[in-house]
């Protein structure tokens, strides 16, 4: 049973994952899983069908479309605020004509959003406004109709509840290139342990992008502070700089300092 302490933002999360594994919910399911009551099981589930990410039937709901795509799809709507901030402050790192590599996540995408809107990388030219190396196909997607930018895909497996592509492939196609900027987006970082990733193929991704950079660099919201996951991405002193939002507290920047992070608070 999951912890009762959990917040709304992380039940409607996890049900949108328990619904991609199986199609269908049931409340006393959720109940039970979640550690909630039938009142709020009710209210979490009508959420997300006014959201327009499951159905509601009698007792429970349905996916009502492919259910793979529901945990993103959430995801995609959550802090919008700060990942836009926190991409403004990304894309003021990257001069016109620089090699960069962005990792999968919602964080990542919206640096890739940010990059589009730049008078500098997207006017007319002969010359190349910007490479960009990723592993996200849906960014790769974003990316790919703007001739100004040149974007190169990894190969690899497709993880089809993320959109990246990981695995032996990946890798290698990455140790054949050079970056002067990576950003990679973290599931936490832990003020001893560091970021962290919930699937350990797409940490080693990442780890592997940010080895080629010059500069390696996290993107995170101030929500993913003090968290930790599955996967360590990278040993410690891969990564230089953290870009994080306004609401990130004191200690939570001090921190990040101590594991020789320099901070950028995007406001």
């Amino acid at each position: 049973m999951a912890p009762p302490h959990l917040t709304k933002t992380e039940r409607l999360s996890a049900l949108l994952n328990l619904l991609a594994e199986t199609g269908r919910l049931d409340v006393d399911e959720v109940v039970v899983r979640l550690g909630v009551s039938p009142a709020t099981a009710r209210r979490d589930l009508d959420t997300l069908a006014r959201q327009q990410l499951l159905r509601r039937t009698r007792g429970g709901a349905i996916a009502h479309s492919v259910a793979y795509e529901l945990p993103l799809r959430y995801e995609n709507q959550q802090h919008l605020e700060p990942k836009h901030a926190i991409a403004q402050a990304a894309s003021a790192l990257i001069p016109r004509g620089a090699i960069i590599g962005l990792g999968g996540g919602t964080t990542t995408t919206a640096i890739a959003h940010e990059l589009l809107s730049r008078a500098d990388i997207m006017e007319p030219s002969a010359e190349r406004g910007l490479t960009v190396v990723t592993n996200a196909i849906n960014i790769a997607m974003l990316l790919a109709p703007r001739p100004q930018i040149k974007t190169v895909v990894v190969g690899g497996v497709i993880n089809p509840r993320s959109y990246e592509l990981t695995g032996p492939l990946t890798e290698v196609v990455l140790r054949g290139i050079t970056l002067d900027v990576a950003f990679v987006g973290v599931n936490g970082i832990h003020p001893q342990l560091g970021p962290t990733s919930h699937d350990e193929r797409e940490a080693a991704v990442d780890s592997a992008m940010a080895a080629r950079a010059r500069t390696a660099v996290l993107v995170a919201d101030s929500t993913k502070m003090d968290k930790t996951a599955f996967a360590a991405i990278g040993p410690r002193g891969l990564f230089s700089t953290l870009i994080t939002d306004a609401a990130v507290t004191a200690p939570q920047r001090t921190a990040c300092e101590s594991l020789g992070y320099t901070v950028i608070v995007a406001s």
